[in-house]
């Protein structure tokens, strides 16, 4: 079956190809293709060799298994290889189907690099997919309405100015009564440590501010957190392929950190944020490396852990089982050191999940996928089925706990948790760490 006979009804989508015509697909695929991508399009478009072998990497086509069309390279072949073939002349009927197909039907996981005897960038191929998609106008409307959050607030989720500050405020207030020396400094200028979160972590969220302010007051750390716009880490717009937004998103953390003199960043439990900080959204403001260090929060529990910094009064218990996020993982390779902070905190069994690791399947919540909506959702349950299987085979050896460090890998598991009613719970690092340190102030 292909993308033709699974359209689902989205309003964005459908308000812009209705502003379509022929000519301007054609323009404006020809000047992303020839203006934007080069070698690199070039040689993954003439040198797959429809294997097969990707089919092994994506939990789409493992969960489809009799359906071509969900591999990784049906993926391309329904997309960029009929661009590349007829030119751009499509109508807009096929533009529909190719965006409901890049946004919602893969995650840019990039799993399938690993099993491509070639290196084949599947993810690369879709972000180029969804560029185009973005300067047509036509992208799914829960992410868009997310990506003009972005726009209007520097941040994805509407939080005003004063609103930020005073769940600051609010969180260091609570914290106090547990700890009464703590303090959430704010635009301390030459601390070691900016902090930076997602724009979900004071709207609903706010239990990990607390959190992570915990953790700093024991370990002692010098740091900060902004007042102002360029605190939200997150950035839909790298996947909305509104990549000029992007660019501004990540000079104003960028220049956030920069105007504070701190000596490095470190972000909270997010995959998709640390990818766009770290590899993506630099890149493409023409940035050899970072102005400033950027560190992952596994990163960064790992430093304190190693230097005696974090003191446990007792450990959670197991069996636990990890969640590898794409992100920090395949992007970054902390899944080594994402172990050895599970294994510090866990008393008991820490039970793998196979395959696991930078082998690992993704959440099917990450690359927007998520973000796309309600109208995506049971699509995007249905299309993990392997990690229910691999979240059930834990389960079965008496696994209640899955730890991942990632606000997407939550959302997405949440639902496929649910779904297949597991039983399972979720924790984030920061969530075990408070629970299981030294309080000695408390």
């Amino acid at each position: 079956m292909g993308i033709a006979e699974r359209l689902i009804e989205d309003v964005g989508l459908r308000r812009g190809v209705s502003k379509l015509t022929p000519e301007k697909i054609e323009k404006i695929v020809n000047a992303v293709i020839t203006g934007e991508t080069g070698a690199r399009l070039k040689a993954y478009s003439e040198t797959c060799m429809r294997c097969g072998l990707c089919a092994e990497a994506c939990h789409f086509s493992q969960s489809h298994p009799d359906d071509p069309s969900f591999t990784p390279a049906g993926k391309v072949h329904q997309t960029m290889g009929v661009l590349l073939k007829t030119g751009g002349r499509v109508d807009p009927d096929f533009i529909y189907g190719m965006a409901q197909l890049a946004y919602t039907e893969c995650n840019l996981c990039r799993r399938c690099v690993h099993f491509c005897p070639i290196g084949v960038d599947t993810g690369y191929i879709m972000s180029t997919v969804r560029r185009i998609c973005h300067k047509l106008g036509v992208t799914p409307q829960y992410i868009q309405d997310t990506a003009h959050s972005h726009s209007a607030t520097s941040n994805q989720m509407w939080v005003k100015d004063d609103e930020w500050t005073d769940s600051l405020m609010w969180q260091e207030d609570e914290a106090r009564e547990e700890f009464p020396g703590l303090r959430i400094p704010l635009d301390k200028e030459g601390a070691d440590i900016y902090y930076s979160v997602i724009a979900p972590e004071p709207k609903f969220r706010t239990q990990l501010i607390y959190q992570a302010a915990a953790i700093m007051h024991a370990a002692g750390a010098d740091w900060t957190m902004p007042s102002e716009p360029g605190w939200d880490n997150s950035d839909m717009c790298m996947f909305t392929g509104d990549f000029e937004m992007m660019g501004r998103l990540k000079r104003r953390h960028f220049e956030s950190a920069q105007k504070l003199k701190v000596k490095r960043i470190v972000m909270g439990e997010c995959g998709h944020a640390f990818r766009s900080v770290y590899d993506v959204g630099n890149r493409w403001l023409g940035w050899r490396w970072h102005p400033v260090p950027v560190i992952h929060a596994v990163e960064y529990y790992w430093e304190l852990i190693q230097e005696g910094k974090i003191k446990l009064a007792k450990k959670f218990p197991g069996p636990v089982t990890i969640q590898d996020p794409c992100n920090i993982v395949r992007g970054r390779g902390l899944e080594d050191k994402l172990r050895e902070v599970t294994r510090f905190l866990v008393e008991g069994e820490i039970i793998e999940m196979h395959p696991n690791k930078e082998h690992n399947y993704c959440c099917a919540a990450g690359g927007g996928v998520i973000n796309c909506g309600p109208p995506f959702k049971n699509q995007r349950v249905a299309g993990n089925e392997v990690k229910a299987r691999q979240l059930a085979a834990t389960a079965e050896r008496g696994v209640k706990t899955v730890i991942t460090p990632c606000h997407n890998c939550h959302g997405g598991l949440h639902d496929i948790i649910h779904h297949h009613k597991l039983g399972m719970d979720l924790k984030f690092l920061s969530d075990i760490i408070y629970e299981c340190m030294e309080k000695p102030e408390a």
